[in-house]
């Protein structure tokens, strides 16, 4: 028997002048991509990713790219 999905809304401040993305996805290789696409298209951005991890010890991995 299974229990089900929970889905929770949240409030997520954004700073004034920012912009966000959220997303989902179930591989870090989509989290890969999206950090070379952002690198790769706009010059000397500035930006953070997570990933969470869902199986193992559940970790939580970050990278941030400040750049100059």
């Amino acid at each position: 028997m299974s229990q089900g999905i929970k889905f929770e809304v949240i409030d997520v401040p954004i700073p004034e002048g920012t912009n966000v993305i959220i997303g989902h996805s179930h591989f870090i290789k989509t989290l890969e991509d999206i950090y070379e696409a952002l690198v790769n298209t706009v010059p000397n951005i500035k930006f953070g990713l997570a990933f969470c991890e869902a199986s193992g010890k559940r970790l939580i991995r970050h990278e941030a790219l400040m750049r100059s």
